[in-house]
């Protein structure tokens, strides 16, 4: 290896373990996800299934590969 490219290697080498550690050593604040994460996922993985379950069950789709001769026009109600 030329004596540049493992000057240059060791270098980044040692940049890199001196961000770590200096990282390590730094009290870490909680960010948005770490306080929100787990709720904002349950609340929306709630939601999903909720409007899915509604649309499942309270919409009047035909559920089949093909709606040729099954969807028909409802009669207007006044």
């Amino acid at each position: 290896m030329f004596p540049v490219a493992r000057a240059a290697r060791s270098l980044v080498a040692r940049s890199i373990q001196h961000t770590a550690v200096r990282q390590a050593h730094r009290k870490r604040e909680l960010t948005f996800h770490d306080k929100y994460g787990t709720m904002v996922l349950l609340g929306g993985a709630a939601t999903f299934t909720a409007v899915w379950g509604y649309v499942v069950t309270q919409g009047n789709v035909a559920w089949g590969f093909s709606p040729v001769g099954r969807v028909t026009p409802r009669e207007w109600r006044e």
